[in-house]
């Protein structure tokens, strides 16, 4: 590499910070004024209106601004407002998630939990013991396996069709002797979870330990958490499943209804 090149390379990091830099003062400049014309904005930039213009355009590319086509201003767009939504809803999430988990672990007297999906795991975010709770275990943070899990199975059963199969092409290791590890069996269960709306988990994952859950929704309708509750198999029985499943789904739907989420 010459000289020149050289120095190019040394550039060109910093005129794509100065870049993005301008770029977000776009944005603080539509943020406060509302709406503004090119002009306007390059002024306020002090770059020429060239390189307001080509600004601009990237943001209007990526719906992060929009033009009003009647005066040739421009204001924030739907980008903007798209970015706001997801971080509204994860606050939500873990607000409102809370008073869920409180609410329903009173009502089962098990323990509650709430968990997202993060990569190719489950990742609880949220946990309220009820009265006959027996352990003191703290999940919150903690991550447990997909394919073993009344969460896992929830998020695995109502993720995109590309990524589900993407995640059952991996290992499905065993946990007890009750765990499903192969594709064909896990993918059976999420059928049926997908059907009825809620999944368990029998001794999948620890012996003497039981859980059932069912699916958090969005305001675009995406399954975005999965409500938990869990208990010893002696108090929390195979046969107790379906009654209760009706209180966590309900408690879910609940919480789907908080964060925006309406049945068409």
């Amino acid at each position: 590499m010459g000289v020149e090149e050289n120095r190019a390379a040394e550039r060109a990091p910093a005129a794509l910070v100065q870049s993005v830099d301008r770029a977000l003062a776009v944005l603080e400049i539509l943020g406060s004024r509302g709406e503004a014309g090119v002009t306007e904005i390059a002024a306020e930039l002090g770059v020429h209106k060239s390189t307001a213009f080509r600004l601009v355009a990237v943001l209007e590319s990526r719906e992060f601004v929009e033009q009003l086509a009647e005066r040739g201003k421009y204001r924030l767009g739907f980008g903007i407002v798209r970015l706001a939504g997801v971080t509204a809803a994860q606050l939500d999430l873990t607000r409102e998630g809370r008073r869920t988990c409180e609410e329903l672990a009173v009502d089962l007297g098990e323990t509650v939990n709430i968990a997202i999906l993060d990569g190719d795991r489950v990742v609880n975010i949220s946990q309220a013991r009820g009265s006959g709770a027996i352990t003191s275990y703290n999940w919150v943070g903690q991550a447990t396996p997909l394919h073993a899990t009344s969460s896992g199975k929830v998020l695995l059963a109502f993720a995109p069709e590309p990524l589900r199969k993407k995640l059952l092409g991996g290992d499905l290791p065993r946990f007890t002797d009750a765990t499903l590890t192969t594709p064909e069996a896990l993918e059976r269960e999420l059928a049926e979870t997908r059907r009825r709306g809620w999944a368990a988990t029998a001794e999948e994952y620890e012996m003497g330990l039981n859980a059932v859950a069912a699916p958090v929704r969005d305001a675009e309708s995406r399954v975005v958490a999965a409500v938990s509750a869990s208990g010893p198999a002696f108090r929390l029985t195979r046969e107790s499943f379906d009654v209760v499943s009706s209180q966590v789904v309900a408690a879910a739907d609940a919480l789907s209804r908080r964060l925006g989420f309406f049945p068409r």
